[in-house]
């Protein structure tokens, strides 16, 4: 089969929406299909192009049996609001030339991965000028985060783009996404229930785990991780490893660092790149026994995340239905228990109550007091992390995530009604 997908992320050595759509894009290739990516230069998260490529020039690369073509697109150094929109909105202009050239190949389906859905008008009329089936994977409820985050604000504004959204999402031949109260969300936007389809982010739970256990091709494993940052073998390490950027609610990191700035156990170390970052820094400049390491490619960060006793998870309010954190999955299969930031009833609580404690979003001293239990308990600690293990396994391993997808696409039969045909 022929597969098209259309993301504007693909850094399979990092981490993140990028690693997921590369892991997917590899694994078809391995079964044996077709498959062809068109995405802008990495330069999530830091926001600036890594070393490497340009943002300002087209770039091809095969990469595990994949045929990467590279967009141009303009990179705020901060992203937000309407630069954040011009942002998306030059790689949609830049990638429709390569869209409309990929159709002329006659691909089986075309799949795009939001963000960004300003791609989803050009995918669609690919689709349809080709004959070829129109997949949405949604990682990021990016209009919804926006405007919940205050990232985007008006009322009329958000009428406005969320009919469009629901227009194009309902003539999407499938939609999938990552977990169920996300699934739910595309049902209330009018996507038929026979189109939807629940693709959580994947992970090979042995070989993460393994790959912890045992130093990486850097020689480094969780054990050097602690003795480069000096933290001591007896101590409780704290750890928040992802993007640091607005939605993350990073503020909240270090209030919980300065509330327990006396337990002489507990160490907290901060890893990642974004916008956020320097911020976060600044925030923790005083404080006693904060670590802070850049992001981590992606062989290392089992090894980095299992140098871990206790995984930090802040949202802000507002924002855990809306997206399911991409790092959750490589927190619960380092095999530690998660303190998650989120309201109670929503599907990140769920998943998180069996593997760690949930507490208030934007609440530090609920962070503080959960992460204060677990420090004087090693035998929860253990508990939560053997649970957070067991469910990354039965949830979440990628051969049994990816081979649903498989079969989805083997369901596509090219002589059945077109995407307008079924559209009413």
């Amino acid at each position: 089969m022929k597969i098209l997908i259309l993301g504007i992320n693909f850094a399979p050595e990092l981490t993140g929406t990028g690693k997921y759509t590369g892991e997917m894009a590899a694994w078809l290739a391995a079964r044996g299909h077709d498959v062809s990516v068109i995405t802008a230069p990495p330069y999530y998260p830091q926001y600036q192009v890594h070393e490497g490529y340009r943002a300002t020039r087209y770039a091809s690369e095969t990469w595990r049996g994949v045929h990467v073509t590279r967009a141009p697109l303009w990179v705020p150094r901060v992203p937000g609001g309407l630069k954040r929109v011009l942002h998306l909105a030059s790689f949609t202009l830049t990638s429709l030339p390569l869209l409309l050239r990929a159709a002329v190949r006659r691909p089986d389906v075309v799949l795009v991965v939001e963000p960004p859905l300003f791609c989803a008008p050009a995918a669609l009329a690919a689709a349809r000028l080709c004959g070829a089936r129109a997949w949405l994977h949604i990682q990021d409820y990016e209009v919804d985060a926006a405007f919940e985050l205050g990232l985007l604000k008006g009322r009329r504004l958000r009428q406005v783009v969320g009919t469009v959204e629901r227009w194009l999402m309902r003539r999407f031949d499938r939609v999938s996404t990552i977990s169920q109260r996300m699934l739910a969300l595309a049902r209330d936007k009018g996507v038929p229930a026979n189109r939807l389809m629940l693709l959580p982010n994947w992970i090979d739970v042995g070989a993460a785990r393994a790959s912890a256990a045992a130093s990486d091709r850097a020689g480094r494993g969780a054990a050097d991780y602690r003795r480069t940052l000096g933290i001591p073998d007896e101590a409780v390490v704290a750890m928040y490893s992802g993007n640091m950027g607005g939605k993350q609610g990073l503020e909240t990191l270090a209030q919980v660092a300065r509330v327990l700035r006396r337990e002489p156990r507990l160490h907290f170390v901060f890893g990642g790149a974004g916008p956020q970052r320097e911020a976060l820094r600044q925030a923790c400049a005083t404080l006693p026994r904060v670590h802070f390491l850049p992001l981590q490619p992606a062989e290392q960060l089992p090894a980095l995340l299992a140098c871990a006793d206790v995984h930090l998870l802040p949202q802000r309010a507002g924002a855990a239905d809306l997206v399911m954190p991409s790092k959750l999955t490589g927190m619960l299969a380092s095999g530690r228990p998660v303190i998650c930031a989120a309201a109670p009833g929503t599907e990140l609580a769920t998943v998180v109550a069996g593997c760690g404690l949930v507490v208030p979003p934007e609440h530090p001293r609920a962070m503080a007091r959960g992460l204060l239990t677990l420090l004087r308990d090693p035998e929860l600690r253990r508990r939560l992390g053997d649970a957070a293990t067991r469910h990354a396994q039965i949830h979440f391993h990628t051969d049994t995530v990816l081979g649903r997808m498989e079969e989805a696409l083997a369901a596509f039969d090219r002589r059945g009604p077109s995407i307008r045909e079924q559209v009413r």
